[in-house]
């Protein structure tokens, strides 16, 4: 009874687009849109039952992978986070079910707006940025290149710079999302991300050589 009062909340996040999608099932064609470009013009169509995969890859999938990670850690490290990693999950929960009510939504209206992708895309990373200090070296979750893994120093110093980077990116693509046109912006996320992907390998690299020294 406990472990289901705590997996409750995750469970009904993950069930808000399945619901909305029930919900609206008998307004949508049989042909729907399934996929747009940058501009946010249709450039794919398919059968609307496509859409049951669709958010169960995004909000069901969100659900079991954060549900199997921490039993499956060999390190034992995730459980360890506390209520850090329940904070983080919500998190992740939250982004993949607004996806995919979203993506439902535009599939209804025949149109979408990539402008909220983006902003979201930016709140994540800033969110994942502020928690990064808190993850404990594993295997499945962070920055895990060989010499985090290596190396405990290593990882918490990655991290630390690695999550001030995210804040900023997430930050920065979220403000510049706002007022920029969405080709513009898509350019943007991934020039960011490119940059905050990149710069913590780089790093982890030379503290690890740095301690070897």
């Amino acid at each position: 009874m406990t472990t289901l009062r705590k997996e409750l909340p995750y469970i009904l996040i993950a069930l808000i687009p399945f619901i909305y999608l029930a919900f609206i099932w008998n307004q949508l064609p049989e042909t729907v849109p399934m996929h747009w470009n940058i501009k946010g013009e249709i450039d794919r169509y398919g059968s609307k039952n496509g859409l049951w995969l669709t958010t169960f890859m995004m909000a069901g999938l969100g659900y079991f992978l954060f549900l199997v990670l921490p039993k499956i850690d060999p390190k034992g490290k995730l459980n360890n986070m506390g209520n850090k990693l329940n904070h983080l999950r919500f998190a992740l929960s939250i982004f993949m079910s607004a996806l995919a009510v979203f993506i439902i939504y535009s599939t209804k209206q025949s149109q979408s707006k990539p402008t909220f992708i983006f902003i979201l895309i930016g709140l994540l990373f800033t969110i994942l940025g502020n928690y990064f200090k808190t993850i404990k070296p594993n295997y499945f979750i962070g920055i895990r290149t060989p010499w985090t893994l290596e190396n405990e120093e290593v990882w918490k110093k990655t991290h630390l710079f690695g999550g001030k980077l995210w804040f900023i990116g997430g930050l920065l693509i979220f403000i510049l999302s706002l007022i920029i046109p969405d080709n513009y912006s898509f350019y943007v996320l991934i020039t960011v991300t490119v940059i905050i992907s990149i710069l913590p390998i780089i790093y982890s690299y030379l503290e690890f050589k740095k301690l070897k020294a």
